[in-house]
């Protein structure tokens, strides 16, 4: 599997990254879930120069012009609810693609060597064919790598796409490893920066908090 931190390069992307990591800027949800729409259509750009291409002629009221466009069939993927602003930066930049919604959440799994176990359970999905087109799984927080393998897994149900990209705002250094075990080397992860602890709850340190509730306000 390919990883690429995108953080590791400067651009005006570590700027909004920053933002959605600073705890004063976090107190106003627009600004968060702007940050969080930016970040996306920046990854979609940096994704787009890995895409397929072709050249096509348009008409221009002077003459015509020839223009490398792309080619390949986007479905852009996202894990409800706190995907929403990154997907909708991804779409702003992908107008075209079709979409896929799943839901996962987290749930006590059983006890090994006297702790408790997380497991991961995706349950609504709709999603078009994906037989032969490109897929964008997006998804902000990437913890564990539990919940991006498992909504993956859901999408085959769909059929095997061509082409998978796995696209997180803060990754870990252990959810890499996870999803490098785990899934095919044939897919590219694509994180806006990689931070290397997970706390004893399994959020990011130093992260940026729960993505969702920053977005969307806090839940029961």
């Amino acid at each position: 599997m390919q990883v690429i931190n995108l953080s590791e390069k400067n651009s005006i992307l570590n700027r909004y990254l920053s933002e959605i990591r600073d705890v004063t800027i976090q107190k106003d949800p627009l600004r968060f879930r702007k940050n969080i729409e930016r970040i996306g259509e920046i990854m979609a750009v940096e994704v787009s120069r890995t895409l397929s291409y072709s050249p096509r002629e348009v008409t221009t009221p002077l003459g015509t012009a020839t223009i490398q466009l792309p080619t390949d069939e986007i479905v852009l993927g996202t894990i409800l609810r706190a995907g929403l602003p990154l997907h909708q930066g991804f779409l702003n930049i992908y107008d075209r693609a079709e979409n896929a919604f799943l839901s996962a959440y987290r749930r006590a799994g059983r006890i090994v060597d006297g702790k408790q176990e997380l497991e991961i359970v995706a349950e609504y999905l709709a999603a078009p064919k994906l037989d032969g087109k490109t897929l964008l799984l997006v998804d902000p927080m990437l913890a564990t790598g539990m919940s991006m393998e498992v909504a993956y897994r859901a999408l085959l149900s769909h059929g095997t796409p061509a082409k998978t990209h796995l696209c997180c705002v803060i990754g870990t250094t252990e959810a890499v490893k996870y999803l490098q075990n785990n899934l095919p080397d044939n897919i590219t992860l694509w994180c806006a920066a990689i931070d290397k602890e997970l706390n004893e709850k399994k959020y990011i340190v130093p992260g940026l908090g729960d993505a969702g509730d920053l977005c969307f306000g806090g839940k029961l």
